[in-house]
């Protein structure tokens, strides 16, 4: 199994009922080293999914103080590529840091990652 950390709109059932056919089960945790922004996205199939084109990212700052809560969740590989398909280019998916100690993947900002690598 993977782990996956969302923040956003994945954790809504109804685009977890899009998206894997299910609901999935989770865990709360937090991140280190990033804080929550938005963006606006223009994917039609996502927003239609989401119900909106405002969405939350991650931007990595590195500070230990900085964490953003969320939810873990157990997927498959297949439903790990699901939610891959999900995501749209704004986004690239990373193993991060948890409170927890556990390890699992996160989608964060493209362009921050990029930048602090």
């Amino acid at each position: 199994m993977e782990k996956l950390f969302s923040y956003g709109t994945l954790q809504m059932e109804s685009v977890q009922k899009e998206t894997f056919g299910h609901v999935l089960n989770g865990v709360k945790d937090s991140l280190i080293g990033y804080t929550l922004g938005e963006i606006k996205i223009s994917d039609p199939a996502v927003i239609q999914v989401s119900g909106t084109d405002i969405h939350s990212i991650l931007n990595y700052t590195g500070k230990d103080t900085d964490i953003v809560e969320g939810t873990v969740f157990e997927l498959t590989p297949l439903e790990l590529k699901q939610a891959d398909e999900y995501e749209v280019e704004e986004y690239v998916r990373i193993a991060g840091s948890y409170s927890s100690g556990n390890k699992a993947w996160a989608y964060v900002c493209a362009k921050s990652q990029i930048n602090n690598i």
